[in-house]
């Protein structure tokens, strides 16, 4: 699937100067697309121009395409009066939930325009200068129509996660909000209340943390008032995976020193599961060689690794750091190509570097 050259046929209107928004309108501009942002805070419109999103909306400018990149409990008013305001406008959104969205907006004047979507990527970290032109790059875009909506606006939606550099995938808004509750909002439960018993750690517990802790616990560090919204407006389909995790957990507890079997499904049932998570191209984790290096903690070190990677013609699939604490120096676990492992192994070893497999 490749994007159109003629996309879009006017200006672009981004509402919503966020991290989502300003990366929207940042990875549009690349392709020079004119970009205009609105904000209910005129600070991030300014933040968001001042990192190259595009430009601040004049009142007079009719725009082609609307990206509403709002929170999900005003995203529905917002979308609603897109489609009000700018009658030949295509409207789209960015937010994690989509069928109370939907249904909220099926009966507004104009609804053929609207296109559901969804990009799946973001960070804990949150606002305009969080941004990144790169963000969506190589990540699934949710998009769902609804039953009225337009052939050409469906095309332009497409359009619009291609032009960002995401994987636009087609579906309808009760199948991605099922989905998005198992890969996404129970896994940000999840991460939190791990994160919430550190809270409460005694004396040095703390010094022992290591990578797989961090691993765990980064999104908990999310927007907690977004992560209420989303929570609130997907609860059954949240409620429903719970509730199966719930019994897993009981499983655990109830197996937990004198039924190793119990616990053996349950560890080999997760093992699976993560063979299962695709990577950036849509392979498997285990069709990828992972290669460590230990990297000294100075300055320059991490970017003479991507060089030296490089120069022994390998791309890098996936990179992640580790840092210990009290050690000089971390570990680059690097994400390669099946196959080409010990290749990389073998070369960043002639260049000076730590490197295993």
């Amino acid at each position: 699937m490749t994007a159109t050259s003629d996309f879009p046929s006017g200006p672009v209107l981004v509402i919503g100067s966020g991290l989502i928004g300003t990366s929207v309108g940042m990875a549009l501009r690349e392709h020079e697309v004119d970009v205009m942002l609105v904000d209910a805070d005129p600070d991030n419109v300014e933040l968001a121009v001042s990192r190259g999103a595009g430009r601040a909306f004049l009142d007079d400018t009719l725009p082609s395409l609307v990206v509403v990149a709002v929170p999900p409990v005003v995203a529905g008013d917002v979308v609603a009066d897109a489609l009000v305001r700018w009658p030949e406008a295509i409207v789209t959104d960015v937010t994690s939930v989509k069928s109370l969205l939907q249904r909220s907006v099926e009966s507004a004047p104009g609804a053929e325009r609207y296109v559901g979507g969804h990009p799946m990527a973001g960070s804990e970290r949150s606002g305009p200068m969080a941004a990144s032109a790169q963000l969506f790059e190589g990540r699934p875009w949710a998009v769902t129509p609804t039953g009225t909506t337009q052939p050409a606006a469906l095309d332009a939606v497409v359009d619009l996660a291609l032009h960002v550099g995401a994987v636009p995938i087609i579906m309808d808004a009760a199948t991605h909000d099922r989905a998005v509750a198992l890969v996404s909002h129970v896994p940000q439960v999840m991460s939190t209340l791990t994160a919430a018993r550190l809270t409460e750690a005694e004396g040095n517990h703390l010094a022992l943390a290591g990578p797989g802790l961090r691993d765990t616990t980064r999104i908990a560090g999310s927007d907690s008032a977004l992560w209420l919204d989303i929570l609130g407006t997907n609860a059954p389909d949240v409620r429903a995976v719970l509730q199966l995790v719930r019994a897993d957990l009981d499983r655990v507890i109830d197996a937990l020193g004198h039924d190793d079997t119990v616990l053996g499904d349950v560890l080999e049932a997760g093992r699976r599961g993560t063979a299962l998570i695709p990577g950036k191209h849509g392979e498997q984790p285990d069709r990828l060689d992972v290669v460590h290096v230990q990297v000294a903690d100075q300055p320059g070190e991490l970017s003479r690794l991507m060089g030296d990677t490089g120069a022994a013609g390998v791309n890098i699939e996936d990179l992640r750091l580790d840092h210990d604490l009290g050690r000089p120096v971390g570990l680059a676990e690097i994400a390669v190509a099946r196959g080409v492992g010990d290749t990389l192994v073998e070369a960043l070893t002639a260049r000076g570097w730590s490197a295993y497999r």
